[in-house]
């Protein structure tokens, strides 16, 4: 009975509210109240930044913080051999690059002993280097090391060696082309046909690399004839020069030896020597490899030395110690690296007095020097933090 009087009491309410508003008054307040509960129901105005640009501000912060973790480490040059001018440049690029990212270069010289690089190689490894870098040295030798050291954790990156280890990555100059260009512009001056020696030496990558340039020069100009060929890498520049002396004495008249190619620059420097000694100025010199020292004979008329093909040793250093962080940044790298060369011809040069050196030869040979391989873009924010 309660529901009903209930029932009864609102419908008598309902009329009532009916005939005072009236039923268009009505059906305009159920739509103002429908309004109303529309707009409660509306989401809120969302003012928090864009997902988007949180996830990078996180993301730079993060990756400012790995970069961070890279300051501070010790890398391991091991070299078959560092004798020359060459090799000083080499080491000044890796430490140079080394350093501007933050990291300490030690230098393990084998002084040409490949039993004593290898022992070089496991005493890195077992010291705990961060990254180690190999110059030169032969596969078969240093590969059981270098697996040994990738086994570790550590990364290898190689200079020189056709090393087959797979995550290492090797690091070469493009010998054939340093080979074909440096014999093409001997036979082209040459006039196609001669007498000439060449100085080179097997058992290296790169030298056997450049002897594949060389059969096909002899094949293209059977008119330029091989007199005599030899190569020591002990104490290279002294053997060759007294090589040269022993085949000057052996074809003592003017125009029986047309020229010399010499394999390395060691060669080179060693084979002008005995020639302009022995005043041969009708010989001429074509080399591989380029340091000052080389640069300054090469610009000197009185030398026989007038053109070789390089790629400058500082810029191999800085690019090997590029893939090096690569790796230890957790990059994916490439397995092999060619570093294009650049000829070099006393042409290009100034005339003495002035003297040029490999820093500013770009002013004068384009492709010469500041090579940007292996450089990443986070390299430059990892060189802030290491300055800091």
């Amino acid at each position: 009975m309660i529901v009903n009087r209930n029932y009864i009491f609102v419908e008598k309410q309902e009329e009532t509210i009916l005939k005072k508003w009236g039923k268009s008054s009505i059906l305009l307040l159920i739509a103002a109240f429908m309004l109303v509960v529309s707009a409660c129901g509306s989401k809120p105005a969302d003012n928090t930044p864009p997902a988007s640009n949180a996830g990078k501000e996180n993301s730079a912060g993060a990756e400012n913080s790995d970069l961070a973790k890279l300051k501070g480490k010790k890398i391991a040059l091991i070299m078959q051999f560092n004798q020359g001018t060459f090799s000083a440049q080499y080491i000044d690029g890796v430490k140079e690059q080394a350093a501007k990212f933050g990291g300490e270069v030690q230098v393990f010289a084998s002084e040409n002993d490949l039993g004593k690089m290898v022992a070089n190689l496991d005493s890195a490894i077992n010291q705990g280097f961060d990254a180690i870098l190999t110059d030169h040295g032969e596969a078969a030798a240093l590969e059981p090391g270098i697996k040994r050291a990738v086994e570790k954790n550590i990364p290898v990156v190689a200079f020189d060696a056709d090393v087959n280890v797979p995550g290492v990555t090797v690091v070469s100059q493009d010998d054939q082309k340093m080979a074909e260009v440096t014999l093409e512009q001997l036979a082209q001056d040459a006039g196609g046909q001669g007498s000439i020696v060449k100085i080179w030496v097997a058992g290296f990558a790169p030298m056997e690399r450049r002897q594949i340039a060389y059969k096909a020069f002899q094949e293209k100009y059977p008119d330029l004839k091989e007199i005599s060929a030899f190569g020591n890498a002990n104490n290279p520049q002294l053997d060759a020069q007294q090589q040269m002396e022993a085949v000057l004495t052996q074809y003592p008249k003017k125009g029986e030896i047309t020229a010399v190619w010499a394999a390395w620059d060691e060669f080179a420097k060693g084979a002008s020597r005995a020639i302009q000694a022995a005043g041969r100025d009708e010989i001429k010199v074509y080399g591989i490899d380029m340091s000052d020292e080389d640069l300054q004979i090469i610009q000197d008329p009185a030398t026989p030395w007038v053109a070789s093909a390089a790629v400058d040793p500082k810029d191999i250093g800085r690019v090997q110690v590029r893939y090096a962080y690569q790796k230890l940044h957790g990059d994916t790298t490439d397995d092999k690296v060619v570093l294009p060369p650049t000829y070099v011809k006393r042409e290009d040069l100034p005339k003495q007095p002035e003297k040029v050196n490999t820093t500013d030869l770009h002013k004068f040979v384009e492709g010469w020097g500041a090579s940007k391989q292996g450089w990443v873009d986070w390299m430059e924010e990892l060189e802030k933090i290491a300055a800091k």
